[in-house]
């Protein structure tokens, strides 16, 4: 019953591997435009690491298959529109992005509570500027602004610049940066003609404190199956046969 032994061990582990995951979705439950992740599971053989290992029994394929955390998916749908009534805060409907200029590059973002810096340069939550389609910032000059769905900005009867939104192929690896930041591939963004902008509205997280109170009992209680698992393999199979081989004759 080793192999078994180590089949929970290995599942006890990805659920401790899992708990960084929920917990992470837990604390950005409030965080504007954040995206959570969904974690996934596969099974590493003990034997070849193949599917079917020659000899053995669907019991014993069963029992020497480990359940590993096989990674994470990132969970893009759309976070719940909050009305705030400011004027540069700018929620997305549709799949889009806001694009930054930050020190490490470009990155993208569903964050839209933008301010501005003291010479009118328009930026993000984080304090980087916001980009329009040519990959500019955008300068304002002081004053009330009307943004349109499409991202033109308005200021004293004239046309001010543009918010540029861009979007990605499904599959595109969008990887998680800090600040609700995402980077991607270079030249992977496209533009996002059916994503549009509402003015004094921010998107929230698209996880609720809810659900992930719910992932998080699930995952305890498996931990606590696996442990119980862990238990009877030691008690009622080992320290018999450990009990009972000295009186084998």
């Amino acid at each position: 019953m080793g192999s078994g032994y180590y089949a929970a061990l290995s599942g006890l582990l990805a659920r401790t591997q899992a708990l960084s995951v929920v917990a992470n979705n837990i604390a950005n439950a409030n965080t504007t435009g954040f995206k959570a992740h969904t974690e996934f599971y596969q099974a590493l053989n003990a034997g070849n690491n193949t599917n079917i290992v020659p000899g053995l029994g669907p019991l014993n394929q069963a029992v020497n298959a480990y359940g590993v955390l096989g990674g994470q998916t990132l969970d893009l749908a759309q976070g719940h529109i909050a009305r705030t009534g400011n004027p540069l805060d700018l929620a997305l409907e549709g799949p889009g992005f806001f694009v930054a200029k930050t020190s490490a590059g470009d990155r993208y973002t569903r964050d839209g509570s933008l301010h501005l810096s003291p010479k009118g340069i328009l930026l993000t939550a984080a304090g980087d500027p916001v980009l329009n389609p040519k990959g500019k910032p955008i300068r304002l000059q002081p004053g009330p602004v009307t943004i349109s769905p499409d991202g033109v900005i308005s200021s004293r009867g004239a046309i001010a610049g543009q918010i540029a939104v861009v979007q990605f192929p499904a599959g595109t690896p969008l990887t998680p940066q800090g600040n609700s930041y995402f980077a991607a591939p270079a030249k992977a963004a496209k533009p996002a003609p059916n994503t549009q902008m509402q003015q004094g509205s921010l998107e929230r997280s698209n996880l609720s404190p809810v659900q992930g109170m719910v992932s998080l009992i699930e995952l305890q209680r498996t931990f606590d199956m696996l442990q119980k698992a862990l238990s009877s393999f030691n008690n009622d199979f080992d320290k018999p046969a450990i009990t009972q081989l000295p009186q084998v004759p």
